[in-house]
């Protein structure tokens, strides 16, 4: 199975790129992982929410197969402990030919992209910048592989 994450901008800071890169290269040795970054939208001051988040979705669309099993990392999704979302990753790994999980704007996600989705998973109930969440889901996805192979990373 290939897994993809979809981040909607750059990674701006250089110490959560420096962690999102350790962590990609981590998970390589367990699975395919890569991470697709959709440009950030141009003259959005002229643009409402709603509109940025329909751009934005459309430009995510064209990224997906039919076939791709769609995860977003959304406020309202469902939460799992660290050792929960390893026997998820593990179940899909076993059911998707692709699963890509997508961090949308500083907006959320449009409608259609809700409509594609399969699931949404929340990280937490608080907010994080969308620049940390992508440190965090990367370290969680990492976690998860070790937590599959039963490698000493988690400790619980």
């Amino acid at each position: 199975m290939k897994t993809l994450l979809i981040l909607v901008g750059k990674t701006t800071d250089h110490h959560f790129q420096s962690g999102i890169s350790d962590y990609v290269e981590r998970i390589g040795h367990y699975m395919p992982f890569e991470l697709v970054t959709i440009p950030e939208l141009k003259n959005t001051k002229n643009l409402t929410e709603e509109q940025q988040k329909t751009a934005e979705g459309e430009l995510i669309l064209k990224q997906l197969q039919a076939s791709d099993t769609v995860v977003l990392l959304d406020e309202h999704g469902k939460e799992l402990r660290s050792v929960e979302f390893a026997r998820w990753l593990e179940q899909k790994r076993n059911t998707a030919r692709r699963l890509v999980f997508v961090i949308g704007g500083p907006y959320g996600f449009s409608p259609a992209i809700y409509d594609r989705a399969n699931e949404q998973l929340s990280l937490s109930k608080m907010t994080f910048s969308h620049q940390m969440v992508r440190v965090v889901f990367t370290e969680q996805v990492y976690r998860a592989c070790t937590i599959i192979r039963g490698e000493p990373y988690h400790h619980e």
